[in-house]
């Protein structure tokens, strides 16, 4: 196969007309031509961090939407589905992501669970992830969101950075806001990238001490605008990453809007190039062709260097997507799941309180940290403590869906809800059920919907209850991105109907028992503290 386009050498930092000769998969020769030609051919877009299962679709149907914005290859972290299933849910993705010619990198989820504060499905030691960190299919030591632990030489997560480091494979960071000698004393244990910079400051003293900083923008935390002037300075130590991507987002997106923005931005294009195809390939030393002679023949052609429009996407020489049309092949797949609750009743909701006056999380639209404020609750006839709606401080809860349990409550601003309940089995890091209600009716009602299906989305408008099933896992869905995108959609509109203002409401919802987050969050087992790293009363004094 021969291929006539504007080439891109990344290395070389030229654009020529070139004929590409492409022989079983690879590129066997780059000739220069004396063509006018109107395409240009460039590698493959890389998602340098990315968790597949927050897409709500099984890694091929990800895959499937992927490839027509110009993806061929993720480094994912299927941390969400340790949560819940352990090794058993890492093997689960390896082995639906080899069904698709897209190139999934996964990598062994270090935090399973991410805290001893929460309750998770299952649990990762130092002997799982040596098992795994074996393997020639596990590519790096995903996210070491325990920076306590790292900062405290706690003895588990050594373990686990040591083994990673026997196998001299790279080591995924995670720590927002951690700067001065603690970042620099976490940067030196090891780890090598941070994809949770919010401020400019933050990235370049992170660059400055050697680490490398993922851009992230996904459809909860967006840090692109604040970071993205760091990538005239630092052209090689700068990476592109979604990290959680709803399908609705999926059907409009990915790298390739990052890319578009870095070129309306006037960022040099070959930083920006560097930071979507190069540096996540040679940072994590991905099975991923760069375009040159010898490589697997892993690219794109577009339509021009400011849109860049997806003409054509290509992995191991195959035309995977065309003309944005997925040429990728749809496979059955089965469910696994970890569901172990009854049906709610709404006394489980009850909330008695000596007070009005509590702690509420303050939701921040587009950002996964919060903000702690001291609010009223409203007191019904019998002393239980409910959502003060006139003030937009609603009650959360947290069930644990594992087993049994006291239902955890708080309360939290900026949902915006006027009627009904929202939930969600999707409620990172443990994947417990999360609710958000005007009252305790329309909360039960919403989480039982959740435990009849044993996963996924649901809605309560205070008549009608609508879900979007998640059998995998209580995560994911088989369908695919346009059958998920579309029963989501609906939902979010009906969340907004009920008064909601956030951008992405049930993205917003997932992250509010995110304990490694700060500032204040809800786990099945209490109201947390993030920046002291343990839980604190409800009630204020």
């Amino acid at each position: 196969m021969q291929i006539k386009s504007n080439y891109i050498d990344l290395f070389k930092q030229q654009i020529f007309p070139a004929q590409i000769r492409i022989e079983n998969g690879i590129i066997k020769t780059i000739e220069k031509i004396e063509e006018q030609l109107e395409t240009y051919i460039l590698p493959g877009f890389v998602d340098a961090h990315v968790h597949i299962e927050s897409s709500m679709l099984v890694p091929t149907e990800f895959a499937q939407k992927a490839v027509i914005h110009g993806t061929v290859a993720t480094v994912s972290d299927p941390h969400e589905i340790a949560n819940v299933l352990g090794k058993k849910g890492v093997y689960y993705m390896i082995e639906n992501g080899n069904k698709s010619p897209f190139k999934f990198h996964f990598g062994a989820p270090s935090c399973v669970p991410a805290t001893k504060f929460e309750t998770a499905g299952a649990e990762l030691t130092a002997e799982d992830i040596d098992e795994l960190m074996s393997r020639n299919d596990i590519n790096y030591l995903a996210e070491m969101m325990n920076y306590p632990g790292v900062l405290h030489r706690d003895k588990l997560v050594m373990d686990k950075i040591a083994i990673a480091q026997k196998y001299g494979k790279p080591i995924d960071g995670h720590a927002p806001g951690l700067s001065g000698v603690d970042a620099i004393n976490y940067i030196q244990s090891g780890i090598s990238t941070d994809h949770e910079c919010f401020t400019y400051d933050e990235a370049k003293f992170k660059l400055e001490n050697g680490m490398k900083v993922l851009i992230r923008e996904g459809s909860a935390a967006k840090n692109f605008d604040a970071l993205i002037d760091l990538l005239y300075d630092y052209p090689n130590e700068i990476m592109f990453c979604s990290d959680d991507k709803h399908p609705d987002d999926l059907m409009l997106g990915h790298i390739n809007l990052l890319v578009q923005r870095a070129i309306a931005k006037g960022v040099p294009l070959f930083n920006i190039l560097k930071a979507a195809c190069l540096n996540p390939v040679e940072h994590y030393r991905l099975n991923v062709g760069l375009l040159r002679e010898g490589d697997a023949a892993d690219f794109i052609v577009v339509d021009d260097l400011i849109n860049f429009s997806i003409l054509s996407t290509y992995i191991d020489g195959k035309e995977v997507a065309k003309n944005g049309r997925s040429l990728i092949k749809t496979h059955p797949e089965k469910c696994i799941n970890h569901f172990n609750i009854q049906a709610k009743n709404e006394a489980d909701f009850c909330l008695p309180l000596n007070t009005t006056k509590v702690r509420v999380i303050e939701v921040l639209d587009g950002q996964l940290i919060t903000h702690e404020q001291v609010g009223n609750c409203d007191m019904d006839e019998n002393g239980n403590a409910v959502s003060n709606i006139e003030n937009d401080i609603l009650k959360i809860a947290v069930v644990n869906r594992y087993h049994e349990a006291p239902i955890a409550m708080a309360f939290i601003k900026n949902f915006g809800l006027k009627d009904g309940a929202i939930a969600s089995s999707v409620a990172h890091d443990s994947h417990n059920i999360i609710v958000v209600g005007v009252d305790d009716t329309s909360m039960c009602q919403a989480v039982n919907a959740i435990i009849k299906e044993k996963g996924g989305l649901a809605v309560f408008d205070g008549a009608t209850t609508r879900v979007l099933p998640l059998p995998v896992a209580g995560l994911m869905s088989t369908d695919s991105c346009e059958v998920v995108a579309e029963k989501y959609t609906e939902l979010v509109k009906t969340v907004k109907e009920l008064g909601c203002t956030l951008q992405s409401p049930f993205m917003s919802l997932s992250f509010m028992a995110l304990l490694v987050i700060p500032n204040l969050k809800l786990s099945d087992k209490g109201l947390f503290d993030g920046n002291i790293f343990q839980f604190c009363n409800l009630m204020v004094e």
